[in-house]
């Protein structure tokens, strides 16, 4: 069971934590027509749970923007789509931050996992691999690489597409497991919240494919627990990238401290983040607030950190 839950995780947790390349620019009058159903579509899911439906799943296929992708790309998405053993929608969750910060994040995936390995809260790793891929281990035996495909952006959000494949090896198994995974996240701006901060709405479709015949009817029989498990780290990732801009805005001291700590992180991408996560407030340098700035780690994971032992 947690080898499953595991590469379905490893992946949905690279895609809504960001495993995303900047592959274009602004997009066309067009694509923005299009991003405004897609605006539309979230709102209409925000109260809805997850869905492994025949009707969600056609719904999530038509909206894969295939005739906008390289050749090569389009082959390795349709041919993920024809093997697909399961698949979910996940419920629409909602981040409170600014939209230029979750762009950043979704373009800059590595920079998020980075902020968990200082705070100590994930074993998970992501690292470029060349234009447009990452390698990615989650620390358990899950292994893999995942690549951007297709990146669509507009004023109010975007659609991105990535490929994964990997495997489990260990004490789980008697025998290596394998498989891939096509993961759609979609991404828009809601109306602000009574306070007036600025929210953002991501959904993510995750087609996932186990190789063998005897994987594909245990995954189906494990399927209550699979999607669960990966909406809940959804749901858990959203949380924290709300937190950790909240408590950035407050403490931008901390998210300076904290990202001057992240030498996995090119200099440029970490000033950019402490910069984002401040809201574009300036480093204070008071005695005062260069003390809060050493609290602002423990309280940011706070949430994340293991239970003492008894």
């Amino acid at each position: 069971m947690r080898q499953q839950q595991s590469l379905l995780r490893a992946f949905a947790l690279a895609a809504c934590g960001g495993a995303v390349w900047c592959g274009g620019g602004m997009a066309s009058p067009a694509r923005a027509a299009e991003q405004s159903a897609i605006t539309a579509d979230l709102d209409a899911s925000l109260a809805e749970a997850g869905s492994s439906s025949r009707e969600s799943r056609l719904r999530a296929m038509q909206s894969i923007p295939l005739a906008r992708m390289p050749a090569a790309n389009r082959d390795v998405a349709e041919a993920c789509l024809r093997a697909t053993t399961l698949f979910r929608r996940l419920p629409v969750e909602t981040v409170t931050c600014d939209g230029e910060l979750l762009d950043f994040l979704l373009t800059k995936p590595e920079t998020l996992v980075d902020v968990w390995r200082v705070l100590g809260i994930s074993r998970l790793s992501l690292d470029p691999a060349g234009q447009g891929q990452w390698r990615l281990a989650d620390g358990y035996g899950t292994v893999g690489v995942v690549k951007l495909l297709h990146h669509d952006r507009t004023a109010d959000g975007g659609v991105l597409v990535f490929h994964g494949r990997g495997g489990y090896t260990g004490s789980l198994s008697p025998r290596r497991l394998t498989g891939q995974c096509l993961v759609v996240v979609r991404h828009a701006t809601l109306e602000p919240d009574m306070a007036g901060r600025q929210r953002q709405a991501v959904q993510i479709d995750a087609f996932l494919d186990v190789d063998g015949l005897g994987l594909e009817i245990v995954t189906r029989a494990l399927h209550p627990l699979i999607v669960h498990s990966a909406a809940a780290n959804l749901r858990e990732i959203c949380l924290f990238v709300s937190q950790f801009s909240a408590a950035a805005a407050r403490n931008p001291a901390g998210i300076a401290r904290l990202t001057s700590r992240m030498p996995r992180t090119d200099p440029e991408d970490r000033h950019a983040l402490a910069r984002l996560a401040a809201g574009g407030r300036g480093t204070p340098a008071d005695a005062a607030e260069r003390s809060d700035a050493a609290r602002f780690e423990t309280e940011l994971a706070a949430r994340w950190m293991p239970a003492p032992a008894e």
